[in-house]
């Protein structure tokens, strides 16, 4: 209906009474890269002004609710390092020295700016003396050190916690099927996997009395069976409160595979890059919108983050791995100056309207068109919605009872907000 007339044509139709997931928010990752070219390459007004306008909700804030950091180093940091660089089961020269100049002050300045903010940490590999490499690149952890590694982590949270940044989120191992070649990472498989968070990591987080929430895979949509295998450990399925999801292979449809597997476990979606492979501003923002915007949140994701917030004019600063990747925007390490991507465009048409908390609720879709609706804690109604076609779209937008004509252009997405009905 329109104002109680029946609508004939296309329609997008958001439904209250299907409640479906609640949402942590979208974002992006403070890596080292994003947090050196942060502090160290932008005035005090620049920096302001940035955090302002990537975690404030004044003005034209994006709002962003939810970001990441590395547990010590990955591809897009100054340099190879861990916590623990001295080999000591006892870990007594354990430091979070390294994160405490650039990531630490960018978090808490963040939180300053957004006090919602959840923080979810990742380690690319545990420190090189831990694995059968003896270094941060390739190899795996020896099993002799998962007691080792688990008090690492755990010490990691508490020192973290020291800083003012809290870990509400952790996995044990970014993309733990892939061992790259330059730059720190870990092959972890879903056996291992399990012992580890069953055995270890889970019980002290549960002894400690911790709300650190564990996010099992963080790695690609295309092996659903390897997170499926740690929900299969009862002991693991307890602590493990939820699945992460990457972009690079697969299909976003995996991450409801798993869910309708196990219902109970959230659904996040942890990292994806653009990068010079995708320049083209059109398609990788249709992309970008069709896959994570809607498809990830479609297929049950609470949260939503892209990888680096910032890397420089040269994709970086970065220590081997992806020598091409872009941030959601470029800050020119000359100059300070700020160039907002695809990436920037795209997030904001959820993050500056889908409150933290929001519940998303199903609507319906006309062909050709990509929606997903949300129901604000105010009350207020968000639909975004996609024309990834070649042709503009009329259609109506609305919930039952109400709603108003819309056109979208041709590879092109639009937000619609409305407060509640009375």
């Amino acid at each position: 209906m329109r104002d109680g007339v029946s609508v004939s044509g296309p329609a997008i139709i958001l439904d209250p009474n299907q409640p479906l997931q609640t949402m942590v928010g979208f974002g992006a990752a403070v890596t080292d890269a994003t947090a050196y070219l942060v502090q160290a390459r932008m005035s005090e007004a620049q920096r302001q002004a940035l955090l302002r306008e990537l975690f404030g909700r004044e003005g034209e804030g994006l709002g962003f609710d939810f970001t990441r950091v590395t547990i010590g180093a990955s591809d897009f940091s100054l340099s190879h390092y861990s916590l623990a660089e001295t080999p000591d089961p006892t870990l007594s020269t354990f430091s979070t020295a390294p994160m405490e100049t650039y990531v630490f002050p960018t978090v808490r300045q963040a939180l300053a700016i957004n006090p919602d903010l959840k923080v979810m940490a990742t380690p690319w590999s545990a420190p090189g003396w831990m694995k059968t490499t003896g270094s941060m690149i390739q190899g795996q952890l020896k099993p002799e050190h998962y007691s080792t590694y688990a008090d690492y982590l755990m010490l990691y949270i508490a020192a973290a916690a020291d800083e003012g940044v809290p870990t509400d989120y952790i996995s044990i191992q970014n993309e733990p099927d892939f061992e790259p070649d330059s730059y720190p990472g870990m092959r972890w498989g879903a056996e291992g996997r399990a012992r580890f968070i069953g055995r270890e990591l889970g019980p002290r987080l549960e002894r400690e009395g911790l709300r650190t929430k564990i996010l099992d895979w963080d790695h690609n949509w295309d092996q659903p069976e390897q997170p499926l295998g740690v929900l299969n450990d009862p002991m693991a399925r307890r602590y493990v409160s939820g699945v992460a999801w990457h972009c690079y292979a697969g299909d976003v449809v995996a991450q409801t595979q798993v869910h309708d597997a196990y219902p109970d476990k959230d659904v996040f979606f942890t990292e994806c890059s653009g990068g010079a492979w995708a320049a083209d501003f059109k398609d990788s923002f249709v992309w970008t919108m069709k896959n994570l915007i809607v498809g990830a949140v479609q297929n049950q994701a609470r949260g939503v983050l892209m990888w680096n917030i910032a890397l420089d004019e040269n994709h970086g600063p970065h220590a081997g791995g992806c020598s091409d990747c872009r941030g959601v925007v470029t800050i020119d390490s000359r100059t300070g100056a700020v160039e907002r991507n695809q990436e920037y465009y795209a997030f904001g048409h959820a993050s500056r309207f889908v409150r933290q908390g929001a519940r998303r609720v199903a609507v319906t879709t006309p062909s050709g068109l990509d929606a997903v609706g949300f129901i604000n804690p105010d009350g207020s109604r968000v639909v975004i919605v996609l024309n990834g076609t070649d042709s503009e779209a009329a259609f109506e937008v609305g919930e039952f009872g109400r709603s108003s004509p819309a056109i979208l252009p041709s590879n092109s997405a639009a937000t619609y907000v409305w407060s509640r009905p009375r």
